[in-house]
């Protein structure tokens, strides 16, 4: 069977993240929505997505199609009622489609011809940017409980400190020697070729991805995801960091989610909770607004390649498009838009020429080239998000 994921109406929710992606390949957890997907049904999956991003992200369509709403996160119950849809059958969960099988010939779907299996049970959902870190918790458990069945972990080294060993996975090649883990609140899951330094202490649940690591003497509480080839710092709190972003010193990061190739400065931290406790408002692409997010803690969502030098202050409820450079004293303020150059004293427009320089310098330190592709993708972001800079 062909499995295709759609973004569904949540993709500008969900902005900046899906600027540069589908919402498939937006981490929570321990795996990409798409990795969740492909373990449970089996079958490699392909992507229906914004035209921009069409040709990093391809979609393959076959004569049959199962179409999947990529906001919806897989289990044992939804994945087998997808893999057991028929033609012309649809899964609804109230007024949301999950998924269709249908073929290429339908330009528009019409659900009036389908019949309709209602989807009663819970399941995860990615609706809104602060749901990645508000649900962390629970992806995590279910990532866990799927990647590790039936397998056995390396054992814990003799001077790790540990709570609750059966809770903690260690892949091949990870590396841990005098670190605490408290997995007695959570899983704690430890990547393939992984390393956490000494002196650190972390209570689950916690996911350290493949290649990533953990400073010495950092402080992490869950529930909180470290993305391939991420590193970590000082202190960090419930925080997701897609992959190949760093957070490597002091300073605080709470309640937060960093796309991929951040970075954020020394003794730089954010704030995630107001003074006076009230519920955090956030921007919002949808209504060119601030929305209200019914959270008391929330701390600061960074869209893809941007960065903060050191001691920067992100205010609560921070929203930092992609390719932004930040830096100097003060608070900026708490929407930073795409390809903005400054901080508290004023912006200005962070050139794509640049910005470009820069990602190839620090893509190429990872290995990774920054091709064609991504430059179209970053050249269509920056035209789009003209509109929220002061030129």
């Amino acid at each position: 069977m062909n499995y295709i994921l759609f973004d569904g109406t949540v993709r500008n929710a969900l902005l900046p993240f899906t600027f540069t992606r589908p919402v498939a390949e937006i981490r929570i957890g321990i795996l990409t929505i798409r990795e969740k997907w492909e373990k449970y049904l089996g079958y490699t999956t392909t992507t229906l997505t914004e035209e921009y991003l069409s040709e990093k992200y391809p979609m393959v369509e076959l004569e049959d199609n199962v179409m999947i709403n990529a906001s919806f996160l897989p289990n044992d119950v939804l994945s087998e009622m997808v893999k057991n849809l028929e033609k012309n059958q649809a899964i609804f969960k109230g007024d949301a489609v999950i998924a269709f099988y249908t073929n290429d010939t339908q330009e528009e779907i019409d659900f009036d011809t389908y019949e309709i299996i209602e989807f009663n049970e819970d399941c995860l959902t990615v609706e809104n940017t602060w749901d990645i870190f508000a649900k962390n918790d629970a992806a995590i458990r279910e990532d866990f409980d799927l990647i590790t069945e039936g397998r056995t972990s390396l054992p814990l080294p003799k001077s790790v400190n540990v709570l609750s060993p059966e809770n903690i996975f260690i892949e091949e090649g990870a590396k841990l020697e005098f670190v605490t883990l408290n997995a007695s609140t959570g899983p704690i899951y430890i990547g393939k070729n992984s390393e956490i330094m000494e002196g650190s202490v972390i209570r689950g649940p916690f996911a350290l991805c493949e290649e990533a690591q953990v400073k010495l003497a950092t402080k992490v509480y869950g529930a909180t995801t470290v993305g391939p080839h991420s590193r970590i710092g000082g202190e960090v709190n419930n925080s997701v960091l897609f992959g190949y972003s760093n957070k490597g010193h002091d300073g605080f990061l709470g309640n937060a989610v960093l796309g991929e190739w951040c970075n954020i400065g020394a003794d730089s931290n954010n704030s995630n909770l107001k003074n006076n406790y009230e519920e955090v408002r956030l921007w919002s692409y949808e209504t060119e607004g601030f929305a209200k997010t019914g959270l008391q803690f929330c701390g600061l969502m960074m869209g893809d390649h941007s960065k903060c030098g050191i001691n920067t202050m992100f205010n609560t409820g921070t929203v930092v498009g992609v390719s932004s450079n930040i830096f100097g004293s003060g608070f900026p303020r708490n929407f930073v838009p795409s390809f903005s150059w400054g901080g508290a004293s004023g912006f200005t427009t962070y050139l794509t020429s640049k910005a470009f320089q820069t990602a190839k310098i620090v893509m190429s330190r990872r290995h990774v080239d920054f091709t064609e592709e991504d430059a179209k993708i970053l050249e269509h972001i920056f035209e789009e998000t003209k509109k929220y800079r002061k030129e």
